[in-house]
């Protein structure tokens, strides 16, 4: 199958990403000021894994991750002022402001999480792809992981069920070298994380997460299959993150040299790179964009500024039952 990838399409792309660069470091800056709280995990340098895979999907396609996922949710459509306030605690956030970084979730616009136990969403994503393959959609999840969740026995179970029950889901495994503090080629006994969906007969492949083209391209090629077959599909796309773990982690386990070496091939100025070569771009319609994005992030910065702290009795609200905690009336 041919990609061809349009003018208009890498515009929208490089604005996006730098958005969402912009947008993440905007929140580090935020969380030093102790205006963001609690756990914040960043996904600078990540940012072409997210757009490639969103753009290859289809309206009523679901996804499904982990806790860096404030990208993943504003790619399916999350407005960045909910995820904002939501990093606030504000409760015009996403989840009303209790969830926080870790929790973005946006039924509306099919992004089910934001999960903060490695490995939890995996069968979930499965779970959600039986449940469109049921009612006969056509739709499909996308479920993203970590490394580090690559080796957590949930992962193998909902392989070994999906490739046996044929579930319409698109395994995308974001292997940015690290497991927290912990270097892949330390604990695995394969140097490719693909051959682990083979494993399970399940379709795979590794790809370059830091060209955003690429990860199109795989990913076009991957839900089709997905889609038309009802399998599985894995993908291990190789990126990279700039920043530590969390806010909490000073990522003295990587040489300086390591992190600069990857900043080398960072996506936004490699597809920087492709508009000006393609002549798509000029300095001046450069500037132009990156004063949109700015004001872009200042507006969401704004917006969680002037949103209310929910109240106290928000607290006993959207839990399962509240009959069954009747000292709480």
């Amino acid at each position: 199958m041919k990609t061809r990838i349009t003018k208009e399409q890498w515009l929208r792309w490089y604005e996006d990403m730098l958005f969402y660069r912009k947008f993440e470091e905007k929140c580090a800056q935020l969380y030093g000021q102790r205006k963001i709280r609690g756990f914040l995990h960043l996904y600078i340098g990540e940012e072409a894994v997210a757009v490639g895979i969103a753009s290859a999907l289809k309206p009523g396609d679901k996804m499904i991750s982990a806790y860096r996922e404030h990208v993943q949710a504003m790619v399916m459509g999350t407005d960045p002022n909910a995820v904002m306030a939501e990093l606030y605690g504000k409760s015009t956030g996403s989840s009303k402001g209790k969830g926080g970084s870790m929790h973005i979730f946006d039924k509306v616009h099919n992004f089910y999480g934001g999960h903060g136990i490695v490995g939890a969403q995996i069968p979930i994503g499965a779970g959600i792809a039986m449940a469109e393959k049921y009612r006969k959609t056509g739709n499909i999840c996308v479920t993203f992981f970590g490394d580090g969740a690559a080796f957590q026995g949930a992962l193998h179970e909902t392989f070994n069920m999906s490739a046996k029950w044929g579930l319409p889901v698109l395994f995308v495994l974001e292997n940015n070298r690290y497991a927290m503090g912990t270097a892949v080629d330390r604990i695995s006994a394969v140097s490719e994380l693909a051959h682990l969906g083979a494993t399970y007969g399940i379709q795979s492949k590794s790809i370059n997460g830091m060209d955003v083209g690429e990860v199109y391209k795989a990913a076009r090629e991957a839900v089709e299959y997905v889609r038309e077959l009802s399998k599985p599909y894995f993908l291990e796309v190789k990126t990279y993150r700039y920043r530590g773990h969390s806010m909490s982690d000073p990522a003295k386990y990587r040489t300086r040299e390591e992190v600069e070496s990857y900043k080398r091939q960072d996506p936004i100025e490699r597809l920087r790179t492709v508009l000006i070569k393609k002549k798509y771009v000029t300095e001046e319609s450069l500037k132009v964009i990156q004063q949109r994005v700015q004001q872009r992030v200042e507006a969401a910065v704004r917006y969680a500024e002037e949103s209310p702290f929910p109240p106290p009795e928000e607290l006993y609200t959207d839990v399962y039952r509240q009959s069954d905690y009747p000292f709480l009336d």
